[in-house]
């Protein structure tokens, strides 16, 4: 990705990731928001016996509370991006904490199921969708070197919260009845407000400590050996009013960005996903039920899906440091097409389990595959992209996703109560996961590998974004810190200190000279960012 100036209207600056910190605090967030995200959904479904009661409706009925929160939280994924780039993602997290909370306060009073589709279904899916994207741009922003680690143990919220929120429910349920337990519900959702007020954006006090450091070098370059340092901080300040004075209007910021499809490793990445999504869902959904025809217990049959759960949770922060590691990180599309393969081959290898021996062994085996999937799906993203188109590449993403989730499991059913057979479903769902495993493995090799080893190398060029911005902050502090050792030198040494000060200034007007296509240089000049023109120039103090 190229570098871009924010104050010519492109991408604002990218900020060196800390990797660490204030970090961790924003990571704990993203796990509650994940974990809400994906896990709520699933955990609302031990009220909706009693709904069917007090309702008189029936399971396919109540069902649609969760498909809604499912279709809000992956079909409004643009709309979440576009306000994400409007007003940044700590407000927009605070909002969706209060809707998400509001309507399960409001199902808590519903008379009807159509009011708890409005409620608890849109308002909370909404809410939920509001933050579940923002908190993985946060964490795209704050980790760099740890985002593979970081993704993993994000993602390990989801079985986390699964596994504690459906007995919570339980419990709820006996004790208040569902509308206590949807009140109830809602406060703990009120906890998203307080994960989104601690993403604090992280690109404020980065600019701020640039900016003083270019502000200090500047005043040092201006400063004859020996002099005043206001004399060289007044002349640093009336270059930088030059600049200004020079500088373009802004450009109106893009509110959905979409020139990512530009890129060929987003389109391959999205195909990818969608195939997956046809297929990935259908066993977890359809599992419990297989296991009874087969003649397995009911409890015996719920507890598979919490060896899937278990196994989840480890897997997901296991998969992520090993993504981390320096031989893998640059293959870790490779690494994401190798974990959907194995969750395919999974579901082909179990699809003809007869006994509960042989679909313990499945759960195993799915969850660990499951979960490396989990975590590495938004970490490949993130590397095909980049955190500054992230916030729209997402959003896109997720909203191709809603029209999988709809297509797959439904269909599935269907096709149960047509062939009355889960042995065709399992192998339609792992050859769909296969499938989406090989095409992102061989168009990548064959699309971006080949394409990048025929490119001949770009020269290093600072408006072609041959370095970071904080990379570039990094030398001016050390720069400075030269100079201000040089000015604790002996006189005698002055000579030399102006060779090295004239060099060092025809270095800078050199590297300035090429975003202005090439300037004449002159001994004594400092050029203006911005062109290359007389009046662009500011004239150094002589020595």
């Amino acid at each position: 990705m190229g570098r871009a100036d924010p104050e010519e209207g492109q991408l604002p600056a990218p900020v060196k990731p800390p990797d660490g910190g204030w970090g961790w605090i924003v990571l704990l967030g993203c796990f509650v928001i994940t974990g809400f995200s994906y896990a709520f959904p699933k955990a609302v479904s031990v009220y909706f016996k009693e709904l069917m009661k007090d309702f008189h409706v029936g399971y396919s009925d109540t069902a649609w509370i969760s498909s809604i929160m499912l279709a809000m939280l992956y079909g409004t994924g643009p709309v979440c991006s576009i306000m994400v780039n409007q007003f940044g993602c700590r407000p927009v997290m605070l909002i969706g904490g209060l809707l998400a909370s509001s309507g399960m306060i409001l199902a808590s009073f519903t008379t009807n199921i159509i009011e708890l589709y409005l409620t608890a279904g849109v308002l909370t899916g909404l809410g939920m969708a509001l933050n579940f994207q923002p908190s993985l741009i946060m964490l795209g922003t704050y980790f760099d070197k740890r985002r593979p680690l970081a993704n993993g143990l994000a993602a390990a919220g989801s079985p986390v919260f699964l596994s504690s929120l459906s007995p919570l429910g339980q419990v709820l349920l006996e004790k208040f009845g569902w509308r206590g337990g949807f009140l109830i519900m809602g406060g703990l959702l009120l906890n998203c407000c307080t994960c989104g007020a601690v993403m604090r954006p992280l690109d404020m006090g980065m600019k701020r400590k640039m900016e003083k450091a270019q502000d200090k070098y500047e005043a040092k370059e201006m400063l004859p050996i020996g002099g005043k340092s206001e004399e060289g901080i007044s002349t640093a300040d009336g270059t930088k009013k030059a600049k200004k004075a020079k500088k373009k209007p802004k450009k109106g910021k893009k509110l959905l960005d979409f020139s990512i499809f530009s890129n060929r490793g987003f389109i391959i990445y999205t195909i990818s996903k969608f195939i997956l999504v046809l297929g990935l869902f259908v066993p977890p959904i359809l599992l419990v039920n297989y296991a009874k025809d087969t003649g397995v217990p009911d409890t015996e049959a719920a507890f598979l899906l919490s060896i899937i759960g278990f196994i989840d949770i480890f897997a997901r922060p296991a998969c992520g440091m090993v993504a981390g590691l320096k031989w893998v990180r640059p293959h870790v599309a490779y690494l994401f097409s190798f974990a959907m393969l194995f969750n395919g081959l999974t579901d082909i290898c179990s699809a003809r389990a007869s006994n509960y021996t042989g679909l313990v062994i499945f759960c195993v085996f799915f969850g660990i595959s499951y979960g490396m999937v989990g975590a590495l799906q938004f970490e490949v993203l993130m590397a095909i992209v980049g955190s500054q188109k992230f916030s729209s590449a997402i959003g896109l993403v997720l909203l191709i996703e809603a029209f999988a989730v709809l297509i797959g499991p439904p269909s599935a059913g269907r096709l149960v109560d047509a062939l009355k057979n889960y042995e065709v479903i399992f192998y339609l769902a792992g050859s769909e996961v296969v499938l989406s495993a090989l095409f992102l493995a061989v168009a990548t090799y064959c699309c971006l590998n080949r394409g990048k080893k025929k490119e001949p190398p770009l020269e290093k060029n600072p408006s072609a974004g041959g370095g970071s911005d904080t990379e570039e902050a990094e030398s001016d502090v050390q720069e400075a810190e030269e100079h201000s050792s040089d000015n604790h030198q002996p006189a005698h040494s002055t000579e030399n200190a102006v060779v090295a000060a004239n060099e060092e200034a025809n270095h800078v007007a050199e590297e300035q000279s090429g975003e202005g296509g090439g300037c004449p240089e002159g001994d004594g000049e400092v050029l203006a960012r911005d062109g290359c023109s007389t009046d662009q120039m500011v004239e150094r103090d002589s020595f």
